[in-house]
């Protein structure tokens, strides 16, 4: 496994500041957004000149931009919002081959108009399921054109919810070229904190074979995901870790959810369970 981390993590006037600090802290990935080179997450246009400055700035730091955020509700209530994010999406997924990306993250979405992390009843409905359907395979198709996978992840507060629920998506959809990234702290309501070894290993058993990324984020004990180092929670990082192993993942493990001054110590507690992973 890599071990990477959020370029938004540091909020640098420039990309090469933020891919400096990236280099500081000896990682070797980053999943980029393009709120880092100052311009919208999901730009409606990209020119070619900010491309090249944004990859030569991350190959002249041996930093490898394992994935690109393209991240909107997919399932939003109003049509002409889906339609203007996958519009976005594809310049995106444009973009990658001049950044040397492969890998497009994705959002599964909420009903909620507002919050796209914020839970809806309407989630669970079969219109929810049906648009969800329809923007992912707009997606894919651009997607398969220009040979990018386009990575989500089973959220609670999301369409997608659940590790069944993304295993459900995967067979309906069955594109090559979709794949899951899995963050362990986005799998628990805060009630399962009890059960967090069946969540993670049921997590695994249906998803192991299609993860293209894994996410490094805390858990807090209130179930409550993010705003703390690693390691400063509770999640079961032995486990997590030990059944990414086990899974065979070998690629980029992208740390967020905390601020900057706790990237070292977060960066560097990983880096000893996964030196013990291997014992």
């Amino acid at each position: 496994m890599r071990l990477g981390i959020f370029a938004r993590t540091f909020a640098r006037p420039t990309i090469e500041e933020v891919f400096d600090a990236v280099s500081a802290h000896d990682l070797p990935e980053v999943q980029f957004n393009f709120a880092c080179a100052g311009l919208p997450s999901l730009p409606a246009e990209l020119e070619l000149g900010a491309l090249e400055r944004i990859g030569g700035a991350a190959a002249a730091r041996n930093v490898s931009i394992a994935a690109i955020s393209g991240t909107f509700n997919m399932i939003h209530p109003d049509l002409s919002q889906r339609t203007d994010g996958l519009q976005r999406l594809r310049v995106i997924i444009s973009a990658c081959v001049h950044l040397g990306a492969n890998v497009v993250t994705l959002c599964t979405g909420t009903r909620d108009p507002e919050d796209l992390w914020r839970w809806h009843p309407e989630n669970h409905s079969p219109e929810a399921w049906c648009d969800l359907i329809a923007s992912l395979e707009e997606a894919l198709e651009v997607a398969e054109l220009h040979g990018v996978q386009l990575g989500f992840e089973p959220e609670i507060n999301n369409v997608i919810d659940s590790a069944r629920r993304a295993r459900q998506l995967l067979d309906e959809l069955r594109s090559p070229n979709l794949k899951i990234i899995l963050d362990a702290a986005n799998l628990f309501h805060p009630d399962d904190l009890p059960k967090m070894k069946e969540i993670l290993e049921e997590a695994f058993e249906l998803l192991g074979g299609d993860i293209v990324m894994a996410h490094a984020k805390e858990l807090g004990r209130d179930g409550h995901a993010g705003n703390l180092a690693i390691g400063a929670g509770v999640l079961d990082w032995g486990r997590y870790v030990a059944l990414l192993r086990q899974a065979k993942f070998s690629g980029p493990f992208i740390m967020h959810g905390f601020d900057e001054p706790d990237a070292a110590a977060s960066a560097g507690f990983l880096r000893l369970k996964l030196l013990e992973s291997r014992s």
